[in-house]
């Protein structure tokens, strides 16, 4: 996997202990983008130190059951992503303004008792999201892109389907997922997908049960 400057091939590619930014209905996949607008102090910080260090940073949900630490911070999930910082602007007043690239999913070992103010993480990487050979996986595109085009009918919305259609497997089913706009759980169940295929199929179930939800409502509004 090559991000930027940066090539991750192995597990000692990466560092054990990542800083982490806890964000509610966020979903970063290995190859998305995520662009991120940093505003308080701590991160200001966290921001500092991976850009001086690994340029590494683990987006992860806040816990789903909404369980928070006795120091009134949120538990978290159990998985993230880790992106590398591709890009830093400074706002002028005081704000950063970096895009994250996905680098490989990760899963807490244990959160380290760290001095600094933003919270960090021993992890343990999903290597196989470096293996770029064995992620395109055996998706089934026309029943996705029937899918996503019913979606965007439904919603009134357009999509630059050129584009669409010249996308590899991996880059179409990690950006279509990062870019849908649901809850925690359906971001979260996207991210822990074993594979490609499934998080395909996921993201295909969670799309068809939209649709038929808003199919009621416009059924039952119409009585």
């Amino acid at each position: 996997m090559q991000v930027g400057n940066a090539h991750y091939r192995r597990g000692a590619d990466l560092p054990s202990t990542i800083p982490v930014f806890p964000l509610a209905g966020a979903l970063l996949l290995p190859g998305g983008r995520m662009p991120l607008n940093i505003f308080e102090p701590r991160y200001l910080q966290m921001v500092d130190e991976a850009i001086a260090g690994t340029r590494l940073i683990g987006i992860i949900q806040p816990s789903l059951d909404g369980a928070l630490r006795d120091d009134g911070e949120p538990e978290l999930c159990n998985v993230g992503c880790a992106g590398r910082i591709i890009s830093l602007a400074e706002s002028g007043d005081g704000r950063y303004l970096i895009s994250l690239q996905g680098v490989c999913r990760f899963r807490i070992a244990h959160e380290t008792a760290a001095k600094t103010p933003f919270r960090q993480c021993r992890i343990t990487p999903f290597l196989t999201d470096l293996d770029e050979d064995k992620v395109g996986g055996e998706v089934d595109r026309p029943s996705l892109l029937k899918a996503f085009r019913a979606y965007l009918q439904a919603n009134d919305l357009e999509a630059d389907w050129e584009s669409v259609s010249r996308a590899e497997n991996a880059m179409l089913v990690n950006a279509l997922s990062m870019m849908a706009p649901y809850g925690p759980a359906e971001k979260q169940a996207l991210l822990e997908a074993a594979d490609l295929k499934t998080r395909a199929e996921t993201l295909i179930a969670i799309t068809e049960m939209a649709l038929a939800r808003e199919n009621e409502d416009f059924g039952s509004s119409l009585q």
